[in-house]
């Protein structure tokens, strides 16, 4: 495996998380599993893998599980873009110590870069235009995808799309909505529903 799908690359796993992070609200272990088992399915990544060491077809798949989240701490595997690029991707579960639980599926900006030259130094190189909504936008919108299919299978109280997005807000932050000018997007729950307010810088 080679370029922005390769495990070994140098620089693949480098320069930040660009993630969907849920937070999944109280349910401990239980819910944890199953909102685990609900994004591994939604985000379409054919095996997970234990240690980013090593490619795929040196190791054996262990399985989008909590067994395999506790033993590994890390899950990885490879996820297909919008435009169709196979990229290097992760999950993993953030436990506060005030009981909040988070689960983030993420891409490594270091893949991201690979897989499109626009992605440059994000988040460093940004004159206050904002160009990298143009290829942010398509990411967001598969991620926001991916978190509609997560809430309608287990729920959660807050879903963030960015970098480095878990623990950005909370959803105490947003029940009056996000703020207006935002960096991250955001998936709020309305009712039975899940609403998506974009990023717009």
């Amino acid at each position: 495996m080679t370029g922005s799908a390769a495990f070994t690359a140098a620089g693949n796993w480098d320069g930040g998380f660009y993630e969907l992070a849920l937070e999944l609200g109280p349910g401990g272990d239980a819910r944890l599993g199953r909102a685990l088992t609900a994004l591994g399915k939604a985000a379409a990544v054919p095996n997970w893998y234990g240690s980013r060491d090593r490619e795929p077809h040196e190791q054996v798949p262990v399985g989008c599980t909590l067994d395999s989240l506790r033993r590994y701490r890390h899950l990885r595997g490879i996820a297909t873009l919008p435009a169709g690029t196979p990229v290097v991707c992760g999950l993993v579960a953030i436990r506060e110590e005030s009981g909040i639980d988070w689960l983030a599926f993420h891409l490594p900006l270091g893949a991201l870069g690979s897989a499109d030259p626009r992605v440059g130094g994000f988040p460093f190189e940004d004159d206050g235009t904002f160009t990298h909504l143009a290829w942010r936008q398509p990411i967001d919108n598969w991620l926001a995808d991916i978190g509609r299919q997560v809430f309608a299978d287990v729920g959660y109280s807050l879903g963030l799309i960015g970098l480095e997005a878990s623990g950005e807000a909370y959803a105490t932050d947003v029940t009056d909505g996000p703020p207006g000018h935002r960096g991250v997007g955001y998936l709020i729950p309305t009712d039975d529903e899940i609403r998506y307010w974009p990023a717009t810088r």
